[in-house]
Parts: structure tokens; C-alpha cells; sequence
């Protein structure tokens, strides 16, 4: 698809797109207030699957932004997806917040620490030693191993965290096994946030600010891609990959219809 005006459902990352740093991008609310009074289907996603779509909800209003919760889809919630889809009404041990285990919950799965179908790793502040420990043997034992993302850190006020992708492949370096990773860059996800509005690739867009997940997962997923500069992303670091997005923009600012001129009675 080479032409916006053919877009009929939107996907937009974040952070870097509509909020930085707890506070709302340019134009952001207007494009969500230009969605919804238009009855646009629109999922607003993040890698993120500490929280769950109520809590990131009140965070994206405490920064100025109105985003409905059932308009949010998490990597928790497309690895809960994909759970289901695989095994339904099967057992997880879960590496994780209310977010990950909210969502396998309400996919019909059982959380468990006596021979689970799966292990799930997904962003947490709470690692264990014990648990990575049981995480291990429960793979050792056959235990399928998934995870949410596979970002190695996170962003904090003190500096970086480690994240997902790290723990990851601790559970990978004691193991030897890799795990399917659900969420960004894997199309996969947005697969499943399309099947949730009843959206077509053919007329889907997606919104975001990096070119090795954001992109790269719409352009294998098929959809119309918009990248922003107003996250990571600069000219240097588009430079570095091989494809291209459709449109590149320096902010969704720029995705706001301008709205009709007053006629004089």
C-alpha cells in the first residue's frame, strides 16, 4: 500500500510516538480524538508487559492522553494469544507482572510450578533466583519457552534496567534453548492486534519510532509504515537498514487532519 488515504485501521507504538517520558507527543491526543470521532479502528501497543491495559491506561491519561484500555495491546496480552492458540486451557509458569499473568488468566490458562506446558518470561522488577532456577529445570523437563519481547533493557531515571531479552538468555545460556519471542519485531503481533479490531493488512497502517521493530515487523506483517523522529530514530540510524518505511514524519502531529474552515452565513 502506497497511498495513506487507503489506510483504514491504525497500529501506533508507545513511547517515542505519543508520549515521551510520561508526557504526551505533539498532536497525539488529537490524532486519538480524530480516531475515535471518526470510528477509525485503532490499538495502541507496547512491548511492555508489566502492565496491564487498566494501568496503562491511567498512565497514558496522568500524561494527557485519553486512550481507552480495550484500544491497548500489550506483549502480554499478543503471548497470551498466542498461548491460547496453541494449547488452550494449558499451564504456565510465569517470570512476570499482573500483566502477563492477568492475561494468560484470562485466556483460560492455569499458572502453575508443577510441570507447566510453558515458561513465559515477560518484563518484571521482581527476578528471582529461585524462580529463574525453576524456569530452567521446568524447560530442562520440556517445558516450551516463550517470551514477551526481547529487549535486553529498559529505560529508567537512573539509567538502564535490565529487561526481558536479558533474563531471556540467562534462561537460554543454562538451557540451550532459544525462546519464541511474541512480541516486536515478531509480525505476529501485529497479527493479533489486527485480529482483535477486525482489521486487513492491505488497509492497516503502523505508526512507530524504530526501524529494527516497528518497521521491520510492519513491513513483514505487510501494512503501511510511518516512522516518527520524535523517538530513537535519526537519519544515521535509518541509514543503517537495508528497507525503508512508507512515509517517514517528524511527528504524528502531521497525521491530524486539519480540521474544515468556518463558512461565513
Amino acid at each position: 500500500m502506497a497511498n495513506r488515504a487507503d489506510v483504514e485501521c491504525w497500529l501506533t507504538d508507545m513511547d517515542g510516538v505519543l508520549v515521551h517520558e510520561n508526557t504526551a507527543l505533539p498532536g497525539a491526543q488529537e490524532l486519538i480524538e480524530q480516531w475515535t470521532n471518526t470510528g477509525t479502528p485503532f490499538l495502541v501497543l507496547t512491548n511492555n508487559s508489566i502492565f496491564t491495559p487498566r494501568d496503562l491506561a491511567a498512565r497514558l491519561r496522568a500524561s494527557g492522553l485519553s486512550v481507552p484500555e480495550e484500544a491497548i495491546w500489550t506483549s502480554a496480552l499478543a503471548t497470551a494469544d498466542f498461548c491460547a492458540q496453541q494449547m488452550p486451557g494449558g499451564t504456565a509458569f510465569v517470570i512476570g507482572e499482573s500483566g502477563m499473568t492477568n492475561a494468560l488468566h484470562e485466556v483460560g490458562f492455569i499458572l502453575t510450578e508443577t510441570d507447566p506446558d510453558y515458561v513465559v518470561v515477560g518484563e518484571t522488577r521482581n527476578y528471582s533466583f529461585e524462580a529463574i532456577t525453576k524456569a530452567i529445570r521446568f524447560i530442562n523437563n520440556g517445558a516450551r519457552f516463550i517470551a514477551t519481547n526481547p529487549d535486553a533493557t529498559g529505560p529508567s531515571a537512573e539509567g538502564a534496567l535490565p529487561a526481558t531479552g536479558a533474563i531471556s538468555a540467562l534462561i537460554t545460556k543454562a538451557t540451550g534453548r532459544e525462546p519464541y519471542v511474541v512480541g516486536k519485531p515478531n509480525p505476529m503481533m501485529f497479527r493479533s492486534a489486527m485480529n482483535k479490531i477486525g482489521a486487513h493488512s492491505e488497509v492497516t497502517a503502523m505508526i512507530g519510532d524504530r526501524m529494527d521493530t516497528d518497521i521491520v515487523a510492519g513491513i513483514e506483517a505487510g501494512l503501511h509504515t510511518v516512522l516518527v523522529m520524535t523517538g530513537i530514530s535519526d537519519q544515521a540510524e535509518i541509514d543503517r537498514y537495508p528497507f525503508r518505511p512508507d512515509e517517514i514524519l517528524d511527528g504524528v502531529h502531521e497525521l491530524v487532519a486539519p480540521m474544515p474552515a468556518e463558512t461565513e452565513l
